[in-house]
């Protein structure tokens, strides 16, 4: 008890103060919350609400209109935060994706009349299919007209540009912000654990530039990032800030409140946003408080991304359909004492390996967007997809992509750089789906009379199997397996895709993939990261208890309690 006192100090509490007139009456309470708790420590949450409901209380106990409004004001604080959260993640996330898009593309070539258009904003007004003279590889920009000669540049650039920008992104990690490196330390945070210097402003923007540089790299990781509660803590850690922005456990409400609005902005998603905070991040919290505030913050988010569009869509859904045994290995490995080197050699691996392979060349929202969409002749024929003679090489260079992204993935999530997992899961699930999806149409096209498409036209030149449907499917089920998320899972998918029709199919993908992955394990790969990395969260646990017992059986009489009060007596005096 000594040890870990000495380590975490109990924090101190000042009584609050209050003014009184001449005639004795209860003027406005100076308010004072002197609750500090350093980097490691948990916050105590009992005494954090008891805090906040005295705040309260005083507010409403002054005379006159004070009574009335200051109540209304010190609210108002908190969903002024709210606002201007979602207004600023909405902003900042819409150029972080116009940033990521830029820099991807420059690994392949660029516009001819404006360095800084990406490949989008260079060919816009361009029919889908027609041939954009405005982009320039890299070989024809520096007249380079053999086919050899082409090639190896192409791919000479497309690597060495890669490793660039995964260096830099490592660099930026290791020497300035050793906290950006990942995410999965939120749901620690909003179950009550203190780390103040990941929600710094300078983790925020090296984690930012770290984020574009790492999936600009073409390595395999998403880009959802802990923006959005940096804006909220910034204004929390104000000296201006003032009761609820003051408080330990109401400024974890509106924490959680602007994850969803970052979940919101990193898919598109507004109602997966809330149900994404109420699922997998808030755990102590009202929840209907938190589902509120969240709404907000994810509705101001999704407009204000809208208002920017970076998709140059003027959409909100990113990807349109239009019809732990070896954890300890890996933390103690020699590679993990050399964190800027292992990025260095896997981005130099991830690149070479994926320029070979058509489909993991591009970047995993461009990859998962074909996936998803139809074949349409009027959208054009992404690396020949949908070509019915190729079907055989499509899929096994989709089943190839996938296998690939598989380990990538896993050897990339946790190196020292900014990543997330929700895009590669989703580019791999979709691959797999996609190739099923071609499997099941080439045998519809061989028998089209089988009783398994009874259903299906007997004509085998109208379309019957969607592919991008099972695309949709195999994704929900790999990111399902993965992260352990059902009900906000369906709703993020069905807004990410827009498919509202295909919301049954994906909830019973969900669901079988969440009953195969429980059955291996209940622990999703938040949880698992929390538990690797050793930090404190306490995981929700479902109390039953059906035996009927009365108040006696329950309660201890008073003559066999024992008062200890707080620092009186050591461990070793109990005896």
């Amino acid at each position: 008890m000594s040890s870990e006192s000495a380590r975490h100090p109990a924090p101190q509490y000042e009584e609050e103060q209050y003014e009184l007139s001449e005639d004795g009456r209860l003027l406005q309470p100076k308010l004072r919350y002197s609750t500090s708790y350093k980097d490691g420590a948990s916050i105590d949450w009992l005494q954090e609400e008891m805090v906040e409901r005295d705040h309260q209380q005083a507010l409403k106990s002054q005379a006159g209109v004070r009574g009335i409004l200051s109540p209304v004001f010190d609210a108002a604080r908190g969903w002024l935060v709210v606002i201007l959260t979602g207004m600023g993640v909405g902003i900042a996330g819409a150029w972080l994706d116009v940033l990521v898009k830029w820099l991807g593309d420059l690994r392949e070539g660029r516009c001819s009349y404006g360095f800084f258009y990406n490949q989008v904003a260079c060919c816009s007004g361009i029919d889908p299919g027609e041939i954009c003279y405005e982009w320039k590889s890299w070989s024809t920009y520096f007249g380079f007209h053999s086919i050899f000669g082409s090639s190896l540049l192409q791919s000479f650039v497309y690597v060495a540009l890669a490793i660039a920008f995964a260096a830099s992104a490592a660099v930026l990690v290791v020497a300035y912000a050793p906290y950006a490196f990942h995410t999965g330390k939120i749901k620690a945070i909003l179950g009550g654990y203190v780390l103040d210097a990941f929600l710094s402003p300078w983790t925020l923007l090296i984690k930012a530039l770290g984020l574009a540089l790492a999936v600009a790299s073409g390595l395999s990781l998403g880009k959802e990032v802990h923006s959005s509660m940096f804006f909220t803590h910034s204004t929390t850690q104000s000296q201006h800030a003032q009761g609820p922005l003051t408080n330990e456990a109401s400024k974890r409400r509106i924490l959680a409140a602007a994850a969803a609005a970052g979940v919101s902005v990193a898919f598109g998603s507004p109602l997966g946003g809330v149900l994404f905070g109420l699922e997998e991040l808030d755990t102590f919290s009202n929840e209907s408080e938190v589902m509120w505030k969240g709404f907000v913050a994810s509705a101001i988010a999704a407009v204000a991304l809208q208002w920017v569009n970076p998709f140059g869509t003027a959409k909100l859904v990113l990807f349109q359909v239009t019809y732990v045994d070896n954890t300890w290995r890996a933390r103690n490995s020699l590679i993990g004492d050399w964190p800027i080197l292992e990025v260095v050699c896997m981005s130099a691996v991830t690149a070479a390996v994926s320029y070979l392979v058509v489909f993991a060349r591009a970047q995993s929202s461009e990859l998962v967007a074909n996936l998803f969409q139809e074949c349409d002749p009027s959208k054009g024929d992404y690396h020949g997809l949908c070509n019915p003679t190729a079907s055989g090489q499509n899929i096994f260079l989709l089943v190839l992509t996938a296998a690939m992204k598989f380990v990538l993935t896993a050897w990339t999530f946790g190196m020292m750089v900014p990543a997330g997992i929700f895009l590669p899961t989703i580019a791999i699930g979709a691959c797999l789906g996609r190739a099923v999806g071609l499997i099941t149409q080439s045998v519809y096209r061989l028998y089209p009379t089988a009783w398994v498409f009874l259903s299906c036209p007997p004509d085998p030149s109208v379309r019957c199997i969607s592919p991008g449907f099972y695309a949709v499917i195999g994704a929900a089920g790999m990111l399902g397996g993965v992260t352990r998320m059902t009900i906000s899972l369906v709703v993020i998918l069905f807004e990410l895709t827009g498919a509202l029709s295909h919301v049954l199919p994906i909830m019973i993908a969900v669901m079988t993939a969440k009953w195969v992955g429980d059955a291996h394990g209940t622990d999703g790969i938040y949880a698992a990261w929390i538990a690797m990395r050793r930090y404190p969260w306490l995981p929700p646990v479902d109390f039953k208890d059906t035996r009927v017992a009365t108040g006696e059986n329950i309660m201890k009489s008073v003559d066999r309690l024992v008062k200890i009060e707080d620092g009186a007596v050591a461990v070793g005096e109990l005896g």
